[in-house]
């Protein structure tokens, strides 16, 4: 099969979906492997260490673009529209469910669309969206700190604290992969950490795990509303997969936490836990609501491209290796693979997003 691996163009997004080993994998198995020029640059990979993995350096996107099965990181953006066609296979994070635009062009340009964020393993886990989410998880403590310097925009609170000061409060919504990672940072910061989640089953784990270091609380409207007033921090890592995610967080709430907090909303690529929320750039990454810093980059693991390169080919070269080898038949053997098509032929087979713009769904076994 012929495998493209587009040069990423979304802002700031110096992540690469291919991995020079990955490509070896790919060419080993008599794949044939097309770069764009340049498509590595930003994770620290060169061209020239994808030649020596077999792989082949193609000029522009365009050439690319026309391969069977297109790899990606991040979805196509309106620049990229135009390649999309009804004999491609991509395979990428999507986030349909916050993005209409984009649903709607799959679904007219009949691309057949695997997206990583949806792909389940029977335990209801998210191999594909696990290792970007343990990134985004540790990084928005860092960047939750750096928000709260004065010269930012944030109220001047230092989260470690320092002797005779008490340190800074941090809330995290969601008890998940996003949510543990965040503390664990938090916790090593020396910040007082609160946990919410839905689960009691979760709470009594995290509680077990960081031993006493967190506070664990039952998440709903009345105690969100009341832990965010002292909050200096609040990390929302709120998943439902495949879905937008829901406001945990309102307007009104707002005027009740200290002027100059932060709010870092890592589910803002699924429409947000924050109903204030909205996507920023690396270029731009915040904004103020009633004195509250908001950060809402996309692609938060785009600011530690190696890093993130590497964990998230680590993850998506077993299911590459399916796909190029097998085609659309991978998914009949493998059903976390096949829970993770979105569209395919100009229909709609994932129902959490289906239910997010009251679009209709078909099973996706039927539509292969």
């Amino acid at each position: 099969m012929i495998i493209g691996v587009p040069k990423e163009i979304k802002v700031k997004e110096n992540r690469v979906a291919l991995t020079p080993g990955g490509a070896a994998t790919l060419t080993r198995r008599g794949h044939t492997v097309l770069v764009q020029q340049g498509a590595g640059i930003g994770s620290g990979i060169s061209d020239a260490e994808y030649l020596t993995a077999g792989a082949q350096i193609v000029p522009d996107a365009a050439t690319a673009w026309a391969s069977e099965l297109v790899i990606k990181v991040k979805e196509p953006i309106h620049e990229e529209f135009a390649f999309l066609r009804r004999d491609l296979l991509l395979f990428t994070y999507l986030h349909l469910a916050a993005d209409r635009p984009l649903t709607d062009v799959l679904l007219s340009s009949g691309t057949t669309a695997i997206a990583y964020e949806t792909v389940q393993l029977e335990d209801g886990s998210l191999p594909l969206l696990t290792p970007m989410s343990e990134v985004a998880g540790r990084l928005a403590p860092q960047v939750g700190a750096d928000c709260l310097l004065k010269p930012n925009g944030g109220r001047g609170v230092l989260l470690g604290g320092v002797p005779g000061v008490i340190p800074g409060r941090v809330v995290i919504l969601g008890g998940g992969v996003v949510g543990t990672n965040a503390a664990k940072m938090a916790v090593g910061m020396g910040a007082r950490v609160i946990i919410m989640d839905v689960s009691h089953r979760r709470l009594a784990y995290l509680d077990d795990i960081f031993g006493g270091r967190v506070q664990t609380f039952a998440s709903n409207e009345a105690n969100v509303r009341e832990v965010i007033k002292s909050a200096d921090l609040v990390i929302g890592g709120v998943l439902i997969p495949g879905a937008r995610a829901p406001h945990l967080i309102t307007r009104d709430m707002l005027q009740t936490m200290p002027e100059g907090s932060v709010i870092v909303d890592v589910a803002v690529d699924q429409g947000g836990c924050v109903e204030t929320i909205h996507a920023t750039t690396h270029d731009d990454p915040t904004y103020v609501i009633d004195g509250v810093v908001h950060y809402g980059v996309a692609n938060m693991p785009g600011a530690v491209p190696r890093t993130s390169t590497f964990a998230l080919t680590n993850q998506t070269i077993g299911y590459a290796i399916k796909l190029a080898g097998h085609g659309l038949e991978a998914l009949k053997t493998d059903p976390a693979l096949l829970r993770g098509l979105n569209t395919r032929h100009g229909q709609l087979t994932y129902a959490a997003v289906g239910e997010a713009f009251g679009l209709a769904t078909r099973a996706p076994l039927e539509t292969l």
